[in-house]
């Protein structure tokens, strides 16, 4: 493949499967569609909104976001207070029965005030997507893993997306957060074997040296030494959902979303210095890497409670 794209489609069920060819099935649905040399990979939150973890995953998996409106309702409420606070590059689609003042007068005053409108005309979002590509990030490899299953003579088969750098075969890397290391023995992508594969890449991967129930999503195979992980974690000041309607405070047991992985955690004392985490297990971070507070116990509003960056251990 010469380029890549991950995008979740978010907002409305049914669209993505109009747009790729249905793949990998969980909690998330992947669609696929490769054309002349180009790859995209459909993310759909499937059980969104009975559970709220696929959304922030399918959100945290992607290079770009389509936020389809067919109406205004609950779900697509929470969709929006959730994706003020991340950084992917989000295109609005109008479905038909809703209307461009009434879509602009929800979005008004956050991020997604100025994002780019369009009707749902799946000829002209596949057009699109042909155009978009993932980010080349230079660095050592680093593919983040989303799901993971046993192959008959193979062996364990993670699948996840290159994030930083090239991932080759037979390379050893540690599977953080674990002190695990392992063999790539062989890599696909797409369903087609290489001896290497790119910066956003959608790979499946051969795993020596670890059993399948050894693995979860959220995991990064990447070289020891690149990485950081930890369950005392530092983190820089709080910054609250302005739709949450619950209070964060010393002693909650919220859950942390960062990268893919959700963990229970407590919040420990929160100021304008910077705010201390402890997880329930050791979890994989980057240095300034932002991650997510959710309070999945609210009755009502929005279970996004807000956004912090994880500064280092605490």
């Amino acid at each position: 493949m010469t380029s890549a794209v991950t995008v979740a489609v978010v907002g409305a069920p049914d669209v993505a499967k109009e747009l790729g060819k249905k793949g990998t099935a969980s909690d998330l649905t992947l669609y696929n569609m490769v054309r002349d040399g180009h790859a995209e990979t459909l993310v759909e939150p499937t059980q969104f909104p009975e559970k709220f973890p696929p959304l922030v995953t399918a959100l945290a998996m992607a290079d770009r976001c389509l936020l389809v409106v067919p109406e205004l309702s609950r779900a697509v409420a929470e969709t929006i207070a959730t994706l003020e606070l991340v950084t992917v590059p989000t295109h609005v689609v109008l479905g038909p029965g809703v209307g461009e003042p009434e879509v602009a007068r929800v979005l008004k005053g956050g991020r997604l005030e100025s994002a780019p409108r369009m009707p749902l005309d799946p000829v002209h979002l596949r057009a699109m997507l042909e155009e978009w590509n993932a980010p080349d990030v230079a660095g050592p490899p680093a593919a983040v893993i989303d799901h993971v299953f046993p192959v008959k003579g193979v062996g364990t088969v993670a699948l996840g997306v290159v994030r930083q750098g090239t991932l080759r075969a037979h390379e050893h890397h540690r599977l953080w957060p674990s002190p695990k290391e392992v063999e790539v023995r062989s890599i696909q992508v797409h369903d087609v074997d290489v001896k290497e594969a790119g910066c956003g890449s959608r790979v499946g991967v051969a795993l020596k040296g670890v059993d399948p129930d050894e693995v979860s999503r959220g995991m990064v195979l990447a070289p020891p030494g690149t990485l950081s992980e930890g369950a005392q974690l530092a983190a820089g000041p709080f910054e609250r959902c302005r739709y949450y309607r619950g209070v964060v405070a010393e002693g909650d047991h919220l859950h942390l979303s960062v990268g893919l992985q959700v963990v229970p955690v407590v919040v420990g004392p929160l100021g304008p210095g910077g705010t201390r985490l402890e997880t329930d297990r050791p979890v994989v971070y980057r240095p300034n890497e932002p991650a997510l507070l959710l309070d999945l116990s609210v009755p009502s509003g929005p279970r996004v409670a807000g956004r912090l960056a994880l500064t280092g251990p605490g």
